[in-house]
């Protein structure tokens, strides 16, 4: 019988608090979008943890693991791979790009170019790269974490709207407490950082038997029309250009499932599904230009959305 995947899921939190202190919200959040089989964008001001927060769940498992740094000069191939002409047998042959790996750490995603980008457009979305016209699989389980900075800083460039929908949920970590500042400030006074002494707790058949066990999760007719009213009210709200796409919605569902999972139900509730709205349904939307001219925000707007919307009195 394989292990609850809340037991895991707490291992797993357990050993990511050896480095991150004092956000246990967001490690949640990372391995809710791991459960989910999902991608996480990490967005927020430098130097508050992005890249050690992407790097500890990934050192956390026991996968293959690689890293793009992402800079102007990185080109799709360098993501995807690429053929080359074998001299000595005179065939073509692929050499494997930087994501044929269980867990890529996309750093710093918005200071490459549009081009490079969106060559993880395929790759995010169906598990595979397409290099001259042949398909390659990717290895699972398969998880992209990427790192960006806001997209007013110097040498940034926005992420696609296409690019966007991909992520499953978006992640930021804000600055930490001073007492939290002062754990930090104890943990690293020595040789050597605590990222560097962190091993993996949980193995790739351990991670695909706990992402099995979220599709299991039962969502009633009241809990999937919650989601699906939700979504229809972000695509008729006058502040909002773009509302939620269907992904987005299907994506919603899906960690609703994941927080049932994580409170030990085999079935979701209104709350699973208010809990995820702002993470996986927030960077999907774009607002009008009179909208970001008032000052708004999609996070104000999206809770203007959850109290527009009746929460359905009986889950059956």
């Amino acid at each position: 019988m394989s292990e609850d995947p809340r037991s895991l899921v707490y291992r797993l939190i357990n050993n990511i608090r050896r480095v991150i202190v004092g956000k246990d919200e967001a490690i949640e959040l990372a391995l809710i979008a791991l459960l989910c089989k999902g991608h996480v964008l990490i967005e927020d001001v430098p130097g508050v943890g992005k890249t050690t927060l992407a790097a500890s769940l990934a050192k956390s498992l026991d996968c293959t693991f690689g890293r793009i740094q992402f800079t102007p000069d990185v080109m799709p191939s360098d993501v995807t791979g690429f053929t080359m002409c074998n001299m000595q047998t005179g065939e073509m042959e692929y050499k494997p790009g930087a994501v044929m790996v269980q867990v890529l750490l996309a750093d710093e995603i918005n200071r490459t170019s549009p081009k490079t980008q969106s060559s993880l457009l395929e790759v995010m979305e169906e598990g595979q790269v397409t290099v001259d016209g042949t398909t390659y699989q990717l290895p699972q389980p398969f998880m992209v974490l990427a790192t960006q900075n806001p997209i007013d800083f110097v040498g940034t460039y926005p992420l696609p709207e296409a690019q966007m929908d991909r992520f499953f949920l978006r992640i930021r970590i804000g600055y930490p407490t001073i007492e939290e500042e002062m754990d930090v400030l104890g943990r690293h006074t020595g040789q050597e950082s605590p990222l560097k002494a962190l091993g993996p707790v949980c193995g790739t058949r351990e991670v695909l038997d706990m992402q099995s066990q979220v599709g299991a999760v039962y969502s009633s007719p009241e809990a999937r029309s919650y989601v699906a009213t939700i979504a229809a009210h972000t695509r008729q709200h006058p502040a909002l250009q773009l509302g939620v796409s269907p992904r987005g919605t299907i994506a919603l569902l899906r960690a609703a499932q994941a927080c049932a999972v994580l409170a030990g139900r085999d079935y979701v509730l209104p709350d699973d599904v208010r809990h995820m709205a702002l993470p996986v349904l927030c960077h999907r939307l774009i607002l009008t230009p009179e909208a970001r001219m008032k000052g708004m925000t999609a996070e104000q707007l999206m809770n203007e959305v959850l109290l527009s919307v009746s929460v359905p009195g009986k889950v059956s």
